[in-house]
């Protein structure tokens, strides 16, 4: 009982310092899933926490494909400011059923993107895009005793919602001004989307709470979205087919899309341990199945097939990902019965191939966890990452027989910060 105090103070803060770095991962990861509360010793606990990210990416020498949307005027910026702030939240419950197991309920944002580099020689790929999401879960956990700790058999369920809008120059001004009654048109189209779907989660976990050790392999079902919205074309002229067969049909008005996602599952294998008196050591090795988002094809409602080459196609987001992996570790100390801390390295694996910015990340993140009495933590973390460098093909990837997305444009960019900072209030009893 004596190493269970000593380590005890150590456990629940040293693990929530990897709430803050999924906000730094590769894909569309920001809060990404976490059930760390479902572990913490006491029977009753309320916790909330709210995250800052302030990503720093910078593009330049961007250059764009005439093939597309006609040449953009030589004053528009080479260079521009990928990334946008943003802010990550998740509000958790979590309650004992007495020694049987535990459940809890939380509310994250698993996914979401915000890049906005404005009017630049890009402006035909990306204006302004925005993902969002909203996630609602039940956990739970059955434990039994098996040797000298508990091992936990791991379910639950969640409900998520997915939304999100781009802009980008389908037709640029040279291409505007080959007809005086196209003057008044900008050339920019808007696509508006929003899906929900249903997810589960299944794992183990086993613990020896004497030494503070636990194991935990947790994965999480891909969620499959039918996405529903409109292109909004209003700004772009009905233009004939030589130039655009799909602006022939659809140039001038608001149409109802429809498409498909399914955000992706994942695996993640979590370790922690005391090592000596008031010292605890974690770590964790993720995989998350980004590459099955490759291209989202985006087609009027009432046509069939959609796919990215159909000329029912209205707009299609360009992805081309690869599997993400995270790896993680860290160490966490107990100063004093109010004030404990924790220091975490993260490795993450960048998910873009031909086109995007996703590249490896490394990030270094600090906790300070103070507690004024058994029943209340005050949680402050912080973290600083390196976005690596690298560069966008102009070529773009093949999406079909025959057919190439993503080849508006291209650009690259260098070494980049990314820095986080988190704050959180934890209650127990």
């Amino acid at each position: 009982m004596a190493k269970t105090a000593i380590f005890r103070g150590v456990v629940c803060f040293a693990v929530s310092i990897a709430a803050v770095t999924p906000s730094l991962a590769g894909g569309l990861e920001r809060g990404g899933y976490n059930i760390d509360l479902l572990f913490d010793p006491s029977d009753y606990v309320l916790d909330s926490s709210a995250t800052f990210v302030a990503p720093q990416r910078k593009v330049e020498n961007a250059r764009d494909n005439p093939l597309k949307s006609g040449p953009l005027p030589a004053s528009w910026s080479r260079t521009a400011d990928d990334s946008e702030n943003f802010w990550s939240t998740r509000i958790g419950a979590k309650a004992s059923i007495g020694d049987f197991g535990d459940c809890m309920f939380d509310y994250s944002q698993p996914w979401g993107a915000h890049l906005n580099p404005g009017i630049w020689q890009g402006s035909s790929y990306n204006i302004e895009t925005k993902v969002k999401s909203h996630n609602y879960a039940t956990t739970c956990r059955v434990k039994f005793d098996l040797g000298k700790g508990d091992f936990s058999i791991i379910g639950g369920g969640f409900y998520q919602e997915l939304s999100g809008y781009k802009y980008r120059q389908v037709l640029g001004p040279a291409v505007l001004g080959l007809n005086p009654a196209w003057s008044s048109f900008s050339g920019v189209g808007k696509l508006e989307m929003e899906g929900d779907g249903w997810g589960w989660r299944a794992g183990m976990a086993y613990e020896i709470p004497e030494i503070a050790f636990r194991a935990s392999l947790v994965y999480n079902s891909a969620v499959d979205h039918d996405l529903t919205g409109f292109a909004d074309v209003r700004g772009i002229p009905q233009t004939p087919p030589s130039i655009s067969p799909t602006l022939a049909k659809y140039g001038g008005k608001l149409v109802p899309i429809y498409g498909s996602v399914s955000m992706p599952d994942s695996i993640e294998l979590k370790v922690q341990s005391g090592i000596a008196p008031d010292w605890l050591a974690f770590g964790s090795v993720k995989w998350t199945d980004w590459s099955q988002i490759q291209v989202i094809p985006f087609c009027a409602v009432g046509t069939s097939p959609c796919v990215p080459s159909g000329a029912d196609t209205l707009n299609t987001l360009d992805l081309f990902y690869r599997d993400g992996w995270t790896i993680s570790g860290g160490v966490g100390h107990k100063f004093n019965e109010q004030w404990s801390g924790a220091v975490s390295l993260t490795w993450d694996r960048g998910t873009s191939t031909v086109i995007g910015t996703q590249t490896d990340t490394w990030t270094l993140g600090t906790q300070i966890v103070y507690s004024p009495n058994k029943n209340i933590e005050f949680k402050i973390a912080g973290a600083l990452g390196l976005l690596t460098s690298g560069s966008s093909s102009i070529n773009g990837g093949p999406c079909g027989a025959g057919f190439t997305c993503g080849n508006e444009a291209g650009y690259d960019f260098g070494n980049d910060l990314v820095a986080a900072i988190s704050t959180g209030v934890k209650v127990k009893f």
